[in-house]
C-alpha cells in the first residue's frame, strides 16, 4: 500500500460510508477512494436520525454542526397520547447537547443527513452507482484485497475494502467468517416499519406516541415539508419469551415489505388513536423500510447496551406490554411532564450536570494520524 495515496474501496454510500470517506481523506489526502452504491442514486429517504452524545462531537469535529442545524426537522418535543388523541404527557427538546430527552437537539431526517456529509467528498471520491460486492479475497502476501463486482462482473485490487452496506452487510458477514449476516447484532426484540406519509397528522412540531397493549406502538414526527407529511413508525416490542411472535416479525422480513406490511396491518387493526390513518398511509407510501432495531456486537455492543438507558431496556419499559404496565408508566411520564411543563426542568438539568452525569459517550481509540509528505 501506498504511504500517502493508498487505493480504498467503500461498499455503501450512505451515512457511514461518507463519513469514513471524510475522514480518510483528511488523514491521507491523496488516498485514491472509490465508492459503490447498489441504488441508482443517493438513497435520500429515510426516518429521522437522532444526534446525540459521541455522534455530536463528531459532527462538531467535521465542522458540519451549522449545516446540520440548518436542516432539522424542528420537532420540539413529544407527547404520550390516549387512543382519543389526548396527551398524557409533554416532554419538551431540553436545548442542551449534554443531556436530551427522546427529542434530541439534532433532529433530522437520514436524507438530508447523508447528502451533508456527502457533499464535503464528492469531488473528491470516485462514486459507482447501481454496483455491488460480490465477491472478495485478501491476498495476505501482497496485503491487498482483491474485489469482484456484482454488475460489471471486474476485478479490481484495492489496499482496502470497506463495508459500510448496511445492518446485514454480507461482506462484514464473510469478514467475520459468519454464515448468516444476522449473527452480527444482537436482538432487541424491538421490529419497527418506517414510512412516510403524504397528509400532516400532526398538525404542529410536535411527534406522538401512542402505546396499545401487546407492546404495540404508533410514533409519529413531523415533517416540514410544504406540502404537509408526516414521518410514521410502526412499532412491535415483543418479550424475550415471546418468541412465536418474533419469529413471525423475523418470517415476513425476510420476505419483503408485502409481507411485512400484512403483518402490520393485522397487528394494528384495532390499536385505536390514529392506526387506521397511518395504515392507510403506508399502503401509499413509497418509502417503506422494515427492520429489527439491532445493536452491533464487539466494539461499539457495551456502548450501545449502557447508551439505551435502563440496562438496555428502555424500548421495554417505553412500551409496556399489558393495561396495567402501561398505566404505570404514564403515571412516571405524568410527573416527568410536570417537572418539564412547571419550569423546573431547567433547574434540574443544572442539577443533573452539576452532579456529573451526562450522556455516556463511547471512549474512541484516539488513532495517530500519519506523516504524510508534500
Amino acid at each position: 500500500m501506498s504511504p500517502s495515496a493508498p487505493n480504498i474501496l467503500i461498499s455503501g454510500s450512505g451515512i457511514a460510508g461518507s463519513v469514513f470517506a471524510f475522514w480518510l481523506l483528511r488523514a491521507y489526502p491523496s488516498a485514491n477512494i472509490t465508492i459503490v452504491e447498489r441504488s441508482p442514486s443517493l438513497r435520500l429517504t429515510g426516518a429521522s436520525v437522532d444526534i446525540r452524545s459521541s455522534a455530536v462531537d463528531i459532527i462538531q469535529s467535521m465542522n458540519l454542526e451549522a449545516e446540520i442545524r440548518r436542516n432539522c426537522t424542528g420537532e420540539k418535543g413529544l407527547s404520550f397520547v390516549r387512543s382519543d388523541g389526548s396527551p398524557i404527557a409533554t416532554l419538551g427538546a431540553t436545548g442542551r447537547t449534554d443531556v436530551q430527552t427522546i427529542t434530541s437537539e439534532f433532529e433530522i431526517f437520514r436524507g438530508a443527513l447523508a447528502s451533508i456529509f456527502m457533499n464535503p467528498i464528492k469531488a473528491r471520491v470516485k462514486l459507482i452507482f447501481n454496483e455491488s460486492v460480490a465477491d472478495f479475497h485478501q491476498d495476505e502476501k501482497r496485503d491487498t484485497v482483491d474485489v469482484t463486482f456484482a454488475t460489471s462482473q471486474q476485478t479490481k485490487t484495492y489496499d482496502l475494502l470497506v463495508a459500510a452496506d448496511g445492518v446485514f452487510s454480507r461482506i462484514r458477514s464473510k469478514i467475520l467468517h459468519s454464515s448468516d449476516p444476522r449473527e452480527q447484532v444482537r436482538d432487541k426484540g424491538v421490529h419497527v416499519a418506517y414510512f412516510t406519509i403524504h397528509k400532516d397528522l400532526l398538525h404542529g412540531q410536535y411527534a406522538k406516541w401512542h402505546n396499545d397493549t401487546r407492546g404495540r406502538a404508533v410514533f409519529l414526527r413531523p415533517d416540514p415539508h410544504p406540502s404537509g407529511r408526516t414521518r410514521a413508525n410502526l412499532m412491535i416490542i415483543s418479550s424475550p419469551e415471546d418468541v412465536e411472535r418474533k419469529a413471525r416479525l423475523d418470517r415476513a422480513l425476510s420476505e419483503g415489505n408485502e409481507s411485512y406490511m400484512r403483518l402490520m396491518e393485522e397487528y394494528f387493526q384495532d390499536c385505536g388513536w390514529l392506526s387506521q390513518e397511518v395504515l392507510a398511509g403506508m399502503r401509499e407510501s413509497e418509502d417503506v423500510y422494515c427492520s429489527p432495531q439491532a445493536a452491533y456486537e464487539g466494539l461499539m455492543q457495551p456502548f450501545v447496551g449502557n447508551n439505551d438507558g435502563a440496562g438496555g431496556q428502555a424500548m421495554q419499559y417505553l412500551n409496556p406490554q399489558t393495561a396495567w404496565g402501561i398505566g404505570v408508566r404514564d403515571a412516571v411520564l405524568r410527573v416527568m411532564g410536570f417537572i418539564m411543563w412547571s419550569g423546573v426542568a431547567q433547574l434540574v438539568l443544572s442539577v443533573v450536570v452539576w452532579s456529573g452525569w451526562k450522556e455516556k459517550k463511547l471512549a474512541m481509540p484516539a488513532y495517530p494520524w500519519p506523516t504524510v509528505k508534500a
